[in-house]
């Protein structure tokens, strides 16, 4: 009886963390035809070889009454390519290099680095790996990377937006049994909208230590993250005003999947100093959900929920609006209106397996002000409403449609709809007109 094939690895957004080394193996590669791209063999041993990989992203987005009526109409197209080149040198040294191609055509509001970038380098750099023991190991990384912990909620790569954000970082990674220890200092990469003129930012840092350990003893998919998370941003600006900002994140996550449930929790606390003022500000967030497999469609009934703190008094010097830091893109939803600052929400939803290339998911979206004397915010950290002596809590309701299709392993579509209906805090503060979103993209990915 022969034994079975070793499945390929699941594609991910990083890449780096995809491993190719199995097709070594004759035995193991089954004629898919990038296969050849992703094992080339450098020497006879087999050990040291070469992958190459892409993805090319065709995005397009129509907002009507864009930010509740700021931007009457909004329609532009995103187009996005990043090949990748991943060589080995033996089983311990590492080569990664990944170029992105980013451009954006038919917008209304500035063009910025988010939208297009031109031709950049995204990520390069060189990885040592050291074994410790017989189930340890320590890895060095130094270069510009892509770096995403947890859920994202803190540090991403900011996938759903047409540039994604790099770091110039060094990186020391240990693995001893079922824990993993990062620890890590970075500077996030400032996008410009020409090409190769992107830098560091020297005006924003991250340094942290992020431990997460495997929980078999639940699932194999079960999980603790542990972290200290710090960050320095020379011109952060709030509703309170604009000044120095240094912010210390002490979090924990507890996340898994077991009999039908699966579950995300999320705690963090901030402290701090910002323009003179003590920062201490909090986030408590959580996502569960239950699948019926034994029902049609084998639908997934979920739940998320936040609360996310704000400022008290603008007037005070201290600071208690929490900062998400490095946040995914469209954090709340296709239409991303909003984002993880000054907030409490509530997000049932609903995904339907319709077969197995078809999803269908729907959700509603509650959101209000944690503090009525903060504002709101985008994902990125701009403040989009200001509280203008507002008494009103409620910001308004939220409603997201999305159809995914994919019929392959490297090719992906998606149809999305949202709508936002503004509440009073949006009434009182601006434009408050009903918001209208449609997302199309498609995905080619190996």
């Amino acid at each position: 009886m022969s034994a079975s094939k070793v499945p390929a690895p699941p594609l991910t957004n990083l890449r780096y963390t995809e491993d190719y080394s199995y097709l070594q193996n004759p035995a193991n590669r089954t004629g898919a035809w990038w296969e050849p791209f992703k094992y080339i063999p450098l020497d006879p041993t087999g050990t040291s070889f070469l992958s190459f990989g892409a993805e090319l992203r065709f995005r397009e987005e129509a907002y009507r009454n864009f930010n509740w009526g700021e931007v009457p109409v909004e329609n532009y197209q995103w187009y996005r390519v990043l090949p990748y080149a991943d060589l080995h040198l033996g089983p311990n040294v590492r080569l990664f290099g990944q170029m992105i191609g980013a451009w954006a055509t038919g917008k209304e509001t500035p063009v910025t680095g988010v939208d297009e970038t031109g031709l950049e380098f995204l990520q390069g750099f060189g990885e040592l790996k050291l074994p410790l023991g017989e189930d340890a190991n320590l890895t060095l990384r130094g270069g510009r990377q892509l770096l995403s912990y947890g859920s994202e909620r803190l540090i991403s790569l900011r996938y759903g937006p047409n540039v994604l954000r790099s770091f110039d970082a060094g990186l020391a990674s240990v693995e001893a049994g079922p824990w993993r220890v990062d620890t890590f200092y970075a500077r996030p990469v400032r996008n410009k909208v020409d090409s190769f003129n992107d830098r560091f930012n020297e005006e924003r840092s991250l340094w942290s230590v992020y431990a997460t350990r495997t929980l078999e003893e639940i699932s194999p998919t079960s999980g603790l993250d542990l972290y200290y998370i710090g960050y320095r941003n020379i011109d952060a600006v709030f509703n309170q005003g604009a000044g120095d900002e240094v912010r210390h994140t002490l979090g924990s996550r507890f996340f898994g999947k077991a009999q039908g449930w699966d579950w995300n929790f999320e705690a963090m606390l901030q402290f701090g100093s910002f323009d003179g003022g003590n920062i201490r500000a909090w986030s408590v967030a959580s996502d569960t959900g239950y699948t019926f497999t034994d029902l049609t469609f084998s639908p997934r009934v979920g739940l998320r929920a936040n609360i996310i703190s704000g400022d008290r008094n603008p007037n005070n010097p201290n600071l208690q609006t929490f900062n998400a830091l490095f946040p995914r893109g469209k954090y709340f939803g296709e239409i991303g209106l909003i984002g993880p600052y000054n907030l409490m929400d509530l997000h049932p939803n609903l995904t339907l397996h319709l077969n197995d290339q078809w999803t269908l998911s729907g959700a509603a979206v509650f959101y209000w002000r944690e503090s009525l004397g903060d504002g709101i915010y985008d994902s990125a950290g701009g403040l989009v409403r200001p509280s203008d002596n507002s008494h009103a809590r409620y910001i308004g309701t939220q409603a997201d449609v999305v159809l995914g299709w994919e019929p392959t392993r490297w090719f992906s579509a998606e149809l999305a709809y949202s709508v936002f209906v503004p509440g009073q805090f949006i009434k009182d503060t601006g434009p408050s007109k009903t918001a209208h979103f449609v997302g199309f993209e498609t995905v080619l990915k190996f």
